[in-house]
């Protein structure tokens, strides 16, 4: 087999429409579009969500609240998941990355007090829960704010 000789399974392609190539070719004059109306002009039909006149559903609900678009997202971390560092090892963002703990730091980590936690660990991260600050300083270890 040579690469000149390849070729499609048979009914596995169809040719394209040929618009516009004369009334007996049964796609010409209007090109399958109709009589005028939207979807007979170029770049025509209707949005999405469009409703034939009625009230569009994303009108007809009501609306509550706000997003803050300044609010600041943390990267949220239990104790719990400490557990797998060596004791007196340095626990940042970066090597809760390396750990496959957290995907994207965010605006920073937070430590979060749920869960067991027993070794001496030095953690900084952005922020801490009271309950992860009390578990980490009770074990010896420090929570350091950056």
């Amino acid at each position: 087999m040579k690469l000149h000789e390849i070729s499609p399974a048979a009914g596995s392609t169809t040719a394209p429409k040929r618009l516009g190539r004369g009334t007996g070719s049964g796609l010409g004059k209007t090109s399958g579009k109709g009589h005028k109306g939207a979807k007979a002009r170029s770049g025509g039909g209707k949005q999405p969500g469009f409703e034939g006149g009625q009230m569009p559903l994303a009108r007809r609900l009501p609306k509550r609240g706000f997003t803050n678009i300044f609010a600041k997202e943390y990267a949220a971390v239990n104790v719990s998941a400490l557990e797998i560092f060596d004791n007196g090892s340095v626990v940042d963002a970066e090597a809760l990355k390396r750990a496959g703990i957290i995907k994207k730091s965010l605006c920073g980590v937070k430590i979060l007090g749920e869960g067991d936690f027993t070794k001496n660990l030095t953690v900084k991260a952005a922020k801490f829960s009271k309950s992860a600050q009390a578990k980490i300083e009770a074990n010896g270890g420090k929570a350091e704010v950056i």
